[in-house]
């Protein structure tokens, strides 16, 4: 069993490029070849006298017999080169049997250098010195071979024996390993590889026909012993043997080189281009047992990267010029790879001198070379996604309107600070909302929304401190994560933190601004939850969060802290509208309940306002406050508003048929004033159930008047001119209470509760309450305070000179059906004292 070589050029002598350690080896064998040759010769023959061969003709004999056995080859790839296996062990028992057991390590010497010397002239084109450690490292297994052999027994001239048997199989298998491993120790030394995988896959390989050879062997010493003319049987025998075994050899390497083809191919599914190319050289390597792979990857910017390999398994990879084009030589395959029409590389495979690439080779290279190709244009269109990528990554975690964070950032980076915190340190969320947005982006258009949102960005982002992360989750909300919460022993102090941070927030953002031309403040509801870092994510804090800002909208303040109570409730608000719609088709679960406001002086009734309660049959009676913020932002608001309009007039048509002339308010929503067809539908119901306008006030809020957008000032100059008589609500909680006088003429002003409140104890609020009544009087317009609770408040209300209240102290809300007795009672015991609005007359 013999491995071949390898090199980049030839080499007659074979000593240029062998390696320092190769070369002693063979030094050391071929003098233990001489060495066992000469020694040898030298011992005694052992043959008889009257031996008709005699003693040359015999080792004649043994000499073509050892050489015929090395033409006789099989040969397949392994390591870095071919390994030959041949009939040695059938020729070491015959020529056991036919010569002297000390010749044949000379006969092997010369026939096996002979044999390899026609085989490299006419076919391999061996160097000399190849050619010398073979013949020598078949010599010196001979040599120990025989000597196994012969300390078991004397197979020269003998019958055999089952004892004489186990001797030469022993001899036999001596000569495999020494063989063997001498063929695996040259390919280690000549290309620095472990000598196991081509020390296995040798004998993997000669493993069936050792067999044979021991048979072959057996066979032709027993027919030389009965009879040698049965020789003349063996050539078409030993010829199919030989065609079986070449067979077999073949269909087994073809099996395992299609099992490292796919494992090779598999191998380059990787998503960069160094790992598709390093995959690539060392299956190239492993797959063709080749000595040197080079794979050069064309790049997209026009540069070519080289990486490079060798049998060694060192890999290395550099920049190079375009490579020109060339042809490959008899020992390297050159193979171009492109997708399409588009180029991606080169594949070059260089084979060992030994063992040049076959039909088979160029088939194989040429698949794999496909499969590279495909590899290496995926590695490189996914490296340019990763580009692209890599260009809108901020893009992919910022809001592109505003440059803050997303939504995804927001609840990405908010979880990774949570996690850094310790578990019980106390962070805060701030969730806001713009109010009345959708009304910006309805009347000035989303350019203007847009800039709304980028002012409000800039705003918070000057606001926000070292370690907040703020973010745009999308449309008008914004989240605020305060990770720098002081840490006291008052478990309390972190939500008064947060509450002061969120309420300085809301008033900052409220300084007036210009939007599109239009002067406006930019109210919020914030939503504020405060819980320990290790307790909730930033999906659960946002949830929280959202349900505090919607108690924050519906409480008609612009800061609420999250209340854990109404959790349940708030989240049941999901079924809400779909109910509603249900409840504005029958007639029995929107009732009203209406509250009259008395004449400080006489007690009479100056006007009754309706307020809307839901019966409802699941949830029992709910007030406007758990219902009214989704209505209005809904589709069911005109639908709603028409509803409650009708109701209401119903009511006043009742008091008109029985001699009552007070008027009836109705709240309306601030996005009802958007709708131009509003003044007209309110005609159509005032006609329907015959009411004066003068008998319904439209109660709308200060931060509706404020407003400056032309479709509000057309609605409500078309309801003045109808005679409807409208009502500021909540009077001096915004910004310009003063100023909008000035633009909208009105008819009643109602004092904000929370003044009427604290008027007592608060110089601020009533200066505030005394204010508003001079106001009032001076343009002639009726004040009413909301809220009164207490006889004391009442005193203090008329010393300060309001003229009528409304609240507990004197009726709470009723139904329909009560109001019109207690109304009654009021005009009878006391003179009517209804309050000229204007010079108009109106009443």
């Amino acid at each position: 069993m013999t491995s071949g070589p390898a090199g980049d050029s030839f080499d007659r002598l074979g000593v240029r490029g062998t390696p320092s350690r190769l070369l002693v080896l063979t030094a050391a064998v071929t003098l233990t070849a001489l060495i066992a040759a000469g020694v040898g010769l030298t011992l005694p023959d052992g043959l008889p006298a009257d031996d008709p061969l005699g003693g040359p003709t015999r080792f004649g004999i043994a000499v073509a017999v050892l050489a015929v056995a090395q033409f006789a080859r099989l040969r397949f790839r392994s390591g870095a080169g071919m390994v030959s296996i041949t009939w040695g062990e059938a020729a070491l028992i015959i020529c056991l049997y036919l010569a002297p057991a000390g010749w044949l390590p000379a006969a092997t010497l010369l026939g096996a250098g002979l044999a390899w010397t026609v085989l490299s002239l006419y076919n391999d084109r061996r160097p000399v010195l190849e050619i010398v450690r073979i013949a020598a490292s078949l010599a010196s297994a001979s040599a120990l071979a025989v000597s196994v052999t012969s300390a078991l027994g004397q197979p020269l001239l003998a019958a055999p024996t089952p004892i004489l048997a186990m001797a030469v199989i022993a001899g036999s298998v001596t000569y495999l390993l020494v063989t063997a491993w001498l063929g695996g120790v040259t390919l280690g030394l000549r290309h620095g590889v472990p000598i196991g995988p081509p020390l296995l896959a040798a004998l993997r390989g000669k493993l069936l026909m050792f067999v044979g050879n021991l048979a072959v062997g057996l066979v032709v010493v027993t027919l030389l012993e009965l009879d040698p003319r049965w020789l003349l049987l063996l050539p078409p025998l030993l010829w199919l043997l030989q065609q079986t075994y070449r067979y077999r050899l073949r269909a087994d390497q073809e099996r395992r080189t299609w099992r490292a083809f796919a494992e090779a191919t598999a191998a380059l599914n990787q998503l960069d281009e160094r790992g598709v190319a390093s995959a690539a050289v060392t299956g190239a390597l492993t797959l063709f047992n080749a000595e040197l792979v080079d794979v050069d990857v064309a790049r997209a910017d026009g540069r070519w990267q080289r990486y490079r390999g060798d049998a060694g398994g060192q890999l290395v990879d550099r920049e190079i010029d375009p490579p020109l084009p060339s042809e490959s030589d008899e020992h390297e395959l050159i193979r171009p790879l492109s997708v399409g029409a588009a180029p991606v590389g080169q594949l070059r495979v260089r084979f060992p001198r030994s063992a040049p690439p076959a039909t088979r080779e160029r088939d194989a290279v040429a698949a794999f070379g496909d499969a590279l190709a495909a590899a290496l244009h995926d590695a490189a269109t996914h490296r340019e996604l990763r580009l692209v990528t890599a260009r809108s990554s901020y893009e992919a975690v910022h809001d592109p309107l505003t440059g803050l964070a997303n939504r995804a950032a927001m609840l990405g980076k908010g979880d990774q600070s949570l996690r850094q915190l310790a578990h019980d340190h106390p962070v805060a969320l701030l969730l806001l909302d713009i109010n009345q947005f959708k009304e910006v982006n309805d009347t000035l258009g989303h350019a203007a929304g847009d800039q709304l949102l980028r002012l409000t960005a800039n705003r918070l982002s000057a606001l926000a401190r070292p370690g907040d992360l703020l973010g745009r989750l999308g449309g008008d909300e914004f989240a605020l994560l305060l990770t720098s919460v002081p840490v006291l022993g008052d478990r309390a102090a972190p939500m008064a933190h947060a509450l002061r941070q969120a309420r300085e927030i809301a008033e900052r953002l409220a300084a007036p601004t210009e939007v599109a031309g239009v002067r406006m403040s930019i109210e919020v509801s914030v939503g504020v939850v405060v819980a320990d870092a290790g307790t909730a994510d930033l999906t659960e804090l946002l949830r929280r969060a959202d349900i505090a800002m919607y108690q924050a909208k519906e409480g008609g303040g612009s800061v609420a802290a999250y209340d854990g109570a109404r959790d349940a409730a708030s989240t049941d608000q999901l079924a809400l509208l779909a109910e509603l719609r249900e409840a504005l088709e029958v007639d029995d679960q929107l009732v009203l309940a209406l509250q009259p406001a008395v004449d400080l002086a006489t007690g009479a009734a100056t006007g009754v306002e309706a307020l809307i309660r839901w019966r409802h049959p699941r949830r029992g009676w709910l007030s406007p406050a758990d219902f009214i913020r989704p209505v209005e932002n809904s589709e069911q608001l005109g639908t709603f508003t028409r509803y409650v309009l009708d109701k209401a007039l119903g009511v006043a048509a009742g008091w008109a048929r029985e001699g009552l002339d007070v008027p009836i308010s109705v709240n309306l929503s601030a996005r009802s004033l958007l709708d131009p067809r509003l003044p007209a539908e309110i005609g159509d119901a005032l006609r329907r159930h015959q009411v004066p306008p003068h008998r319904l006030v439209l109660e709308i809020t200060e931060t509706v008047v404020m407003s400056e957008l032309e479709v509000i000032d057309e609605v409500l100059a078309t309801l003045r001119s109808m005679g409807v008589q409208l009502a500021v609500d909540d009077f001096g909680t915004g910004f310009s209470s003063l100023t909008f006088l000035t633009r909208i003429a009105v008819d009643e002003l109602k004092v904000d509760r929370s003044f009427v409140i604290r008027m007592a104890d608060s110089p601020e609020a009533a200066a505030i309450v005394r204010t508003t009544v001079g106001l009032a009087h001076e343009l002639g317009l009726r004040v009413v305070a909301e809220g009164v609770e207490t006889a004391e408040q009442r005193i203090a209300l008329a010393e300060l000179g309001c003229t009528s209240a409304q609240g507990y102290h004197f009726f709470k809300p009723m139904p329909a059906d009560k109001i019109g007795a207690v109304l009654g009672s009021l005009r009878d015991s006391a003179e009517s004292n209804v309050f000229r609005l204007r010079a108009d007359g109106a009443s």
